[in-house]
């Protein structure tokens, strides 16, 4: 496949062919950063991981420059830690079994533009190929402008395709937001206690993140612990780690359904439970 940008890269841990690895992806992740499909889709990467039937393959879509640094990369230049998180990504491809690792490459102010209509053709020619049956992106109420963008950039891909060609189901994962204020009957629950050691070399090894000014390694674990935990208040935790997300599948059943909307209503089902409580009990 021909890319845009001129350091795009593949890499596919297997040896194998580009198409046939791609082809035989189940669980996908579209992400805007390395490191943030393993933050992300831990629970499609270890569903997979071992398994001869299912197969996870990874994209990202900028090309990492600006990441906070200190320590040994305090000095690095964005072009040197563009190479560094490249190297990170395809060597958690190889730790995490991955299928195929794409990096587009993509500058934020690209992916951030919705007039560049770039970023939605490779995407759709990458979905086309790789015909996930579950896709995990960014969620919609992310705080982090590129993850949002993104997202939105996978979605216009997925309404670009005919119906038969999208997944069964695509999940708007945590990153830049938790979704522990979704309500309960609605927020997916990702479990991702599997393979704990796996879990946490896939985060370690991004070590220009995590020794570079930010513990991911710690703040990722913690966060699924929480959300286990905190998740039902007066039952026993059927699941020790996992990751909450919002169900996208709708927007891609129907075209017309304004993202904003949705989303909206989401929020707006949460803020009434709160008033309605607080309400109640006054």
């Amino acid at each position: 496949m021909n890319f845009v940008q001129e350091k795009a890269t593949t890499y596919i841990p297997s040896g194998k062919a580009y198409e046939e690895a791609l082809a035989s992806t189940t669980h996908l992740a579209i992400v805007a950063h390395q490191d943030d499909t393993e933050i992300l889709a831990y629970n499609g990467i270890a569903q997979c991981f071992g398994q001869s039937d299912l197969n996870f393959s990874s994209v990202i879509v900028s090309n990492g420059s600006g990441s906070p640094r200190t320590g040994i990369y305090a000095a690095y230049s964005d072009e040197e830690m563009q190479a560094i998180r490249r190297d990170e990504q395809n060597k958690a491809a190889s730790l995490g079994d991955f299928a195929a690792q794409i990096q587009l490459a993509y500058p934020s102010s690209e992916i951030k533009d919705s007039q560049n209509k770039n970023t939605v053709a490779e995407l759709r020619a990458i979905l086309q190929v790789a015909l996930p049956e579950v896709l995990y992106l960014h969620n919609p109420a992310d705080k982090h402008d590129t993850h949002v963008a993104t997202m939105l950039r996978s979605i216009e891909a997925l309404r670009s395709l005919p119906k038969e060609q999208r997944p069964k189901k695509v999940y708007g994962c945590e990153v830049w937001r938790d979704l522990d204020w979704m309500m309960d009957d609605e927020k997916v629950v990702l479990p991702t206690d599997q393979y704990p050691h796996i879990a946490q070399a896939l985060i370690a090894v991004f070590d220009s993140q995590v020794s570079g000014g930010k513990r991911y390694d710690l703040a990722t674990v913690g966060r699924r612990v929480a959300n286990a935990t905190y998740f039902a208040s007066h039952e026993v935790d059927a699941c020790d780690s996992m990751n909450f997300a919002i169900d996208l599948t709708p927007l891609i059943e129907d075209e017309n359904l304004s993202i904003s909307d949705y989303v909206k209503s989401t929020i707006e089902r949460f803020q009434n439970d709160v008033c309605n409580k607080l309400d109640s009990l006054s």
